[in-house]
């Protein structure tokens, strides 16, 4: 066989780049067809790259770390008895690490080395692109961690960095005559210049004796950003309402024992809370939206993320797609079907991307509420709560009568920006007196 490039596939619409995590496989070494080769992280997913046929792992074309675009070559694959190529040439050191700026600066002006991690203290992932051009242009890591990045997650673009050398030196020497007007007039998204009035710095905490220093994973780095951006981004607002759920607990008790022997696998609350909300959504649409600068973007399709913990105690948000097309017994499938590949840790990128509206069921761990933070580019979450036995008034035709029914909260968070307390607060409404009117002769 011919010497083939093995390339960074597509995995999603959504999904442009991965951080290649760690290779399985080293130079020389023999692959079968399908044989994991590299592990990958996009965004919250972690996936292999398979070999695609028999032979020998003859280059790697990225290390650990690199951030790659689908579509690029990550390495080569030849047959039995094939030999890497030859490395080029080394060129000489000027060559080798051009200055970004070199045009403007002189040639025998020396550029201080400077040593830049992939991961700063505050966590923030730096590219190979970016580092090197920090690198050749003698930028800190002090420096790449006090610049706003406007990447996702707040990630540092080599467009933040270039636009931030012509200013660099008014902001290194603390000139604030000269770099505070250019700090005013520069031009940034309005997302990034908003969260920058709530920028400020962390306290210092010192270790005490015993203490024990953890290091974020990735996982929970991106969920602490992706949380701090979503509060800095949209004013939330809760609304709750109490909702009496007697009819829809006596009908899961009469229909879970048939439905697992028929199906193998048990009927949750879930998909009658997603069933719910996604025809609450259908009724006010204005709630399945997302904000673009001062525009408004009224999306077409219901896609209902449903937020999961892992194992490991991270949360991972799997989504259920066109949730309104589905009955109740593909909204069953579905959310076992993801809620089992969340804890596996085989979910696809594309399956946790592209969510409208989110539910999260603070229920599972014994809360009767919480007040959850919107999934951004969302505006609206709802958390579901324990399910709790407790006395209520009933009307009667004879009169007022004190029951024990099955009571829970829903809480609904929502970006003020868009949504107000009037359609914040009629939409978990009717989600309630959807699940209240729940009737016993409903089949699956």
């Amino acid at each position: 066989m011919s010497q083939i490039e093995i390339l960074l596939p597509k995995m999603g619409e959504s999904v442009a780049e991965a951080t290649i995590i760690k290779w399985l496989k080293n130079e020389g070494d023999r692959v079968e067809a399908d044989e994991p080769l590299v592990e990958i992280a996009t965004d919250k997913v972690d996936s292999e790259v398979p070999a695609p046929q028999n032979g020998i792992l003859l280059k790697r074309l990225v290390s650990d770390g690199d951030v790659v675009q689908v579509g690029q070559a990550i390495a080569q694959l030849g047959a039995e008895g094939d030999v890497a190529p030859a490395a080029p040439a080394a060129a000489p050191q000027e060559a080798a690490t051009p200055s970004v700026h070199a045009a403007s600066a002189p040639a025998a002006k020396a550029v201080p080395s400077t040593s830049v991690e992939r991961t700063g203290p505050s966590g923030k992932f730096y590219s190979p692109l970016v580092r090197n051009i920090a690198q050749s242009e003698g930028v800190s890591l002090e420096e790449l961690e006090n610049l706003e990045g406007t990447g996702q997650g707040g990630r540092v673009t080599k467009k933040d960095l270039l636009d931030y050398l012509p200013r660099r030196q008014a902001v290194v020497n603390g000139d604030a005559g000269k770099s505070a007007p250019e700090k005013a007039t520069a031009p940034r998204p309005a997302a990034t210049a908003a969260q920058a009035a709530g920028d400020a710095p962390a306290p210092a905490i010192k270790l005490a004796p015993g203490d024990e220093l953890i290091e974020m994973d990735r996982m929970r780095r991106m969920i602490a950003d992706h949380m701090v951006m979503s509060k800095r981004t949209s004013p939330h607002v809760t609304s709750f309402v109490e909702a009496d759920v007697t009819n829809l607990v006596l009908w899961r008790n009469k229909v879970k024992g048939a439905f697992e022997k028929r199906e193998g696998e048990k009927i949750t609350f879930t998909p009658v809370f997603i069933m719910a909300i996604a025809q609450a959504i259908k009724e006010m649409p204005m709630i399945n939206i997302q904000v673009s600068g001062d525009k408004i973007i009224k999306k077409k399709d219901i896609n209902i993320g449903m937020a999961a913990a892992l194992p490991s105690g991270n949360l991972i948000v799997p989504v259920v797609r066109n949730a309104d097309r589905l009955n109740l017994m593909g909204l069953a499938k579905a959310v076992n079907d993801l809620a089992a590949r969340a804890r596996t840790g085989k979910l696809a990128p594309d399956e946790i991307s592209g969510g409208t509206y989110t539910i999260t069921n603070v229920g599972t761990f014994g809360n009767v509420l919480g007040t959850p933070i919107i999934n951004q580019p969302q505006v609206a979450i709802m958390a579901t709560g324990a399910i709790k036995k407790k006395p209520a008034v009933l009307e009667t035709p004879s009169g007022d009568v004190i029951a024990i029914r099955h009571m829970m909260y829903l809480s609904h968070s929502y970006d003020h920006r868009v949504v107000d307390g009037a359609l914040g607060g009629k939409f978990v409404r009717r989600v309630a007196d959807i699940l209240e009117g729940w009737s016993m002769d409903t089949e699956i």
